[in-house]
């Protein structure tokens, strides 16, 4: 238990650097994008050899039969290749892409042809490289989730043709050319099954049950893939529509729904100033009808911009958890713009920690409630700049 202070205060101190990094607006998916392209042609070149282009040649001519143990690491390279340009999009399906690829990666290079100890400590380091980042990959693109669609069924193709053309004499009649292998591996894939191609061995059985799995499960999760971001935004764009909508530019946002932040929103409304409140829930039909509200995450870049952050005033993090707030506060540097940042603290032992995310000011009235109460009882004297100090950190 005396570890966790120790590990809390470590983790907010990284999250400030990668704060400080990615206002650049690079950090950290470029160099990761980067390191999973290298990785993949140094992949392509120690199990594919030099010259992997003139096999990719043969592959598209129908002369491969006589490599097929290099057809793993051809299509592992290709897809990490391939979701090198998803992660610069920064693209949580791209991300999740990755990771699967990279530990193919160290499978192919555990149990394959060339065991290569730097590679495999190149790729151990990347995979934890990418679980380390995976909150920075928080976008949901229709071109990277297209991307990602396009990359599963052109491998899920490769597959499933290669294998039926090099298995081709377990099948009656027999597959001897790279167009029967295709037409099989696409009626195969489809579930359709004329019955004019049949395997004969368990071999080619166990073959064609893998790719008609691999069918379902590959054409459900593209179509899932496609379709969930323009769902996602229609169904955000209902939710935040419901309520009253205004030019959000020179105003101020209130993250949070605890007492503290609605107080500060009644008081900037009172006095005439245009409030964006970020809320994690919607609230109820006809609640807050007047006011301007966004639904979403505190700490996604886009939520914070669909508020206007990068335009405002001043973002205030008002909820009742300290490590939100400061997450906040990180997204709303990330963004950049020159809005201040305002982080409520509600734990005491929180304080130096939140004051690592580098916020421009640090509210703390229950953190003064303890020392006010044992000053009055005592007859200390308590002055306004003392009690000023306290609240505003």
């Amino acid at each position: 238990m005396a570890s966790d202070p120790l590990q809390q205060r470590w983790r907010l101190f990284l999250q400030w650097w990668a704060g400080v990094l990615r206002k650049h607006g690079w950090f950290p998916h470029v160099p990761l994008a980067v390191f999973l392209a290298a990785g993949a042609l140094k992949l392509l070149h120690a199990d594919v050899g030099q010259d992997w282009q003139r096999h990719l040649a043969l592959l598209a001519e129908g002369q491969f039969d006589q490599h097929p143990a290099l057809l793993p690491p051809l299509l592992i390279g290709l897809g990490q290749l391939t979701m090198s340009v998803g992660l610069l999009m920064r693209s949580r399906l791209a991300w999740t892409m990755a990771l699967l690829l990279v530990i193919a990666a160290l499978a192919s290079l555990a149990f394959g042809m060339h065991r290569s100890v730097p590679m495999l400590v190149y790729f151990a380091l990347l995979l934890l490289a990418l679980l380390a980042s995976w909150r920075s990959f928080d976008h949901s693109s229709l071109a990277a989730s297209t991307l990602y669609a396009f990359t599963a069924i052109a491998m899920l193709v490769m597959y499933a043709t290669l294998g039926s053309y090099y298995l081709g004499a377990q099948f009656s009649p027999p597959i001897k050319d790279l167009i029967t292998a295709l037409y099989y591996a696409m009626i195969t894939m489809t579930t359709v099954g004329y019955g004019d191609i049949v395997p004969r061995t368990p071999e080619s059985r166990l073959f064609a049950v893998s790719v008609v799995v691999l069918g379902v499960a590959v054409f459900a999760t593209s179509l899932t893939a496609v379709v969930s971001p323009m769902i996602k935004r229609s169904l955000q764009r209902i939710v935040n529509q419901k309520g009253y909508t205004m030019k959000r530019k020179d105003h101020y946002v209130v993250i949070g729904n605890t007492s503290l932040a609605v107080n500060t929103w009644r008081e900037l409304a009172k006095r005439g100033q245009a409030v964006t409140r970020l809320l994690r829930d919607a609230p109820e039909e006809g609640e807050l009808a007047d006011v301007d509200i966004v639904v979403g995450d505190s700490s996604n870049v886009d939520v914070l911009r669909q508020a206007g952050a990068h335009q405002a005033k001043a973002v205030l993090a008002m909820r009742d958890d300290d490590a939100e707030n400061a997450f906040a506060v990180l997204a709303v540097k990330e963004l950049g713009g020159t809005a201040r940042t305002v982080a409520a603290v509600n734990d005491a032992r929180h304080l130096s920690r939140i004051k690592l995310v580098q916020p421009d000011v640090i509210v703390a009235p229950q953190v003064l409630g303890g020392e006010l109460t044992a000053m009055l009882l005592t007859g200390e004297k308590v002055t306004a700049d003392f009690v000023l100090e306290r609240v505003f950190q």
